[in-house]
């Protein structure tokens, strides 16, 4: 390659399926990734209680379950301290909207069936401490189920985790199946050696990450890939650093993106200009907290009040009703308490929203279409 041609696009994986668009670890996840044409969608794969393979990030159901009123005081136990029967009852869609009331938590099954050859899946083994026996399980599966093997034979199959002796006993039972070591920032080169010895692929955090670290894991012969990248910009960052794949929430925006479409169709001009996530003073101090800076780049005033902010652990900053912005004028969305003002709305929250070490957030507008993403 000539210093004139591009870096070739490294491959696209759909974090949770399209966590971003979509509840994450959900059918209707998966399907979205795999509409957008994504090389892969990334899944997170548990037990339960009687042993079947089940689809879920969190230890516990808390955060995108209705658990508490299906088995109220049960909110905060093991994920797999469930029945399959049980799992089965809760709502894993409603959390995120309503569009996706009564969505399921998937049999890991459901997302060979989503999976094609043109998108595949990554299985990330979840929490093996809590899920005894569970490489042997998704390596049965890879073996013995038609739909698996299938895709496993395409090369449409990786399997990937953080706990290296759970990676390593998955590679003693199914060594032709592609590995990737996660970590959250890239070691040393005799520890990435290390690596090799087991596992093909390296990934980690891509806030952290720099060109010497990947030089380093592709030294040690691993392929490099970062995750969880939600904005264009970081994206066309990662691009730059000749990454070979990357992992976003947002598959079916960065696709427009490498297409040189536009990501966001039905923005109505308004986008996240910036955020300050960590205040000296305390992020949630009345008046001057944390907060998220929206800017009106249109040509036309346009009518905010509804418009939400969300995070990727479902924290969501709302602006209040009332609220037009004009041409170029901006707006702070403040997660504590404060004096609303013509350029500022405080939600009045009594938790941090923002991650003081970066964070990623989508704008929906009120009508619930996509309007930008960001991260810092």
């Amino acid at each position: 390659m000539t210093a004139s041609q591009p870096a070739p696009a490294p491959l696209l994986i759909g974090h949770r399926g399209a966590a971003g668009t979509a509840p994450e670890n959900t059918v209707s996840a998966f399907t979205q990734a795999r509409d957008a044409q994504a090389d892969f969608f990334e899944l997170d794969v548990q037990l339960s209680a009687d042993g079947v393979p089940f689809v879920f990030h969190d230890d516990v159901p808390a955060r995108t379950t209705n658990v508490a009123q299906v088995f109220p005081g049960r909110e905060n136990d093991p994920i797999t301290s469930f029945t399959w029967a049980e799992l089965q009852q809760l709502d894993t869609g409603s959390h995120f909207s309503g569009a996706f009331a009564g969505e399921k938590i998937p049999h890991f099954d459901d997302a060979a069936r989503v999976a094609t050859e043109r998108t595949g899946v990554f299985v990330e083994i979840k929490s093996p401490e809590n899920s005894p026996g569970i490489e042997k399980v998704v390596a049965d599966s890879l073996h013995g189920n038609p739909a698996w093997a299938r895709l496993a034979h395409c090369g449409k199959v990786e399997v990937l985790g953080y706990d290296a002796a759970s990676n390593q006993e998955f590679a003693r039972l199914a060594p032709e199946v592609p590995l990737q070591q996660l970590m959250d920032t890239v070691p040393d080169a005799a520890t990435l050696a290390q690596v090799a010895t087991y596992a093909d692929n390296f990934g980690t955090d891509y806030r952290l990450l720099d060109a010497a670290g990947v030089q380093r894991i592709k030294a040690a012969g691993l392929g490099a890939g970062v995750y969880t990248v939600d904005s264009t910009t970081a994206y066309d960052r990662m691009v730059a650093l000749g990454l070979d794949r990357v992992t976003g929430d947002f598959p079916v925006q960065f696709t427009r993106h490498a297409q040189g479409l536009d990501s966001f169709p039905d923005s109505t001009g308004v986008r996240v200009s910036g955020a300050v996530n960590d205040v000296l003073g305390g992020d949630l101090q009345p008046e001057n907290g944390e907060h998220v800076v929206l800017q009106n780049t249109s040509a036309l005033a346009v009518d905010v009040s509804g418009y939400r902010v969300r995070d990727t652990k479902d924290n969501t900053l709302t602006v209040g009703p009332g609220y037009v912005l004009a041409p170029g004028q901006q707006l702070r969305v403040y997660t504590g308490p404060g004096t609303n003002r013509a350029d500022a709305y405080y939600n009045g929250l009594a938790t941090e929203a923002l991650d003081d070490e970066g964070d990623s957030v989508a704008l929906w507008s009120s009508a619930g279409t996509l309007q930008d993403t960001f991260s810092n």
